[in-house]
């Protein structure tokens, strides 16, 4: 795949799964062995169906939640994404409890291409204001 497929995979991607929550679609867009490297998610067992399964526990958790990226940075089989998602908790997440409360973070990703799917993930984002944000720091 080219640069720009590379971009345009993971284009996609942000807008299917994390700005429109399907997460059924992760099935065509990430490899079987994916795997992800997030302090958020740091007990990740990689694969499809553990991708679907985390998705899926953070989906709805949240009102006036909003996705948006601001750069996306391709080079060979890699692809950097500089982002903002912010939101109103409405349920419990794991390891935080719902208080209500409202957030904003900013987050880089670095997306590795392989065979025109996505295989792995390292994501920076700040976790610890995130949780001073909902109350639970």
């Amino acid at each position: 795949m080219s640069v720009m497929d590379n971009k345009e995979l993971v284009r996609t991607f942000v807008d299917r799964v994390a700005i429109h929550h399907d997460v059924d679609s992760a099935a065509e867009l990430v490899s079987d062995d994916y795997m992800l490297h997030d302090p958020g998610h740091p007990d990740f067992r990689g694969g499809v169906d553990a991708f679907k399964e985390m998705m899926s526990e953070c989906m709805g958790s949240s009102r006036d939640e909003s996705f948006t990226v601001h750069d996306l940075i391709a080079e060979g089989d890699k692809v950097v994404s500089r982002w903002t998602v912010s939101g109103c908790q409405t349920k419990d997440l794991p390891g935080i409890p719902n208080k209500g409360g409202c957030y904003k973070i900013d987050g880089i990703s670095i997306t590795r291409v392989s065979d025109g799917k996505i295989a792995e993930e390292w994501v920076e984002w700040d976790t610890a204001g995130f949780a001073k944000q909902l109350g639970t720091s």
